[in-house]
């Protein structure tokens, strides 16, 4: 099965509600991998709200607030988060996929290309991501893209109850 092209870009306001469908829908599967949301998080309202808080951060320069689209149709989000200037120049990098689409390489390849965000618009030296170590789907994600695990941290995020580790992954973007 072939899949549509990958591409992402900069959330817009217009995205709120495919994003929240997405939200709402797969709410049971992604609540194995993300922290409790507020009451009325997969709501258009609310998504319309959080894209303008997030694109505020980016106006500022603390993040890169995308949205992974296959074709036309947004399937998903990608977003460089916690950006430090200085003498770091690193981001954080974390994404979902809507589990419509999952297994096509979307995630994958979105992933390559918020890379050449990272390094290009955002002019960063170093990308950070986390995984929980049973997010096998994701660790295959990073390595695909160059990424490699510097550590783990234990009882490091609250889920479900429960404190999960998380392995630490870096990709140096620029050289020397």
């Amino acid at each position: 099965m072939t899949s549509a092209p990958t591409s992402v870009r900069l959330v817009e306001p217009s995205d709120a509600p495919a994003l929240a469908a997405h939200l709402a829908r797969d709410a049971a599967e992604f609540a194995r991998w993300q922290p409790a949301r507020p009451d009325g998080f997969a709501t258009p309202a609310h998504q319309a709200e959080r894209i303008g808080t997030l694109l505020r951060g980016h106006r500022d320069g603390d993040g890169w607030p995308g949205v992974v689209v296959a074709g036309a149709e947004v399937i998903g989000q990608v977003t460089v988060s916690t950006v430090l200037r200085g003498p770091l120049q690193k981001g954080f990098l974390s994404y979902w996929i809507a589990t419509a689409h999952q297994g096509h390489g979307h995630a994958r390849r979105a992933v390559a290309l918020t890379l050449r965000v990272m390094a290009g618009e955002l002019g960063l030296h170093r990308a950070e991501a986390h995984t929980r170590t049973d997010n096998l789907a994701s660790h295959a994600v990073l390595k695909a893209n160059g990424f490699t695990s510097w550590g783990i941290a234990h009882r490091h995020i609250h889920i479900g109850g429960v404190w999960h580790d998380e392995i630490f992954w870096e990709r140096h973007l620029t050289e020397g």
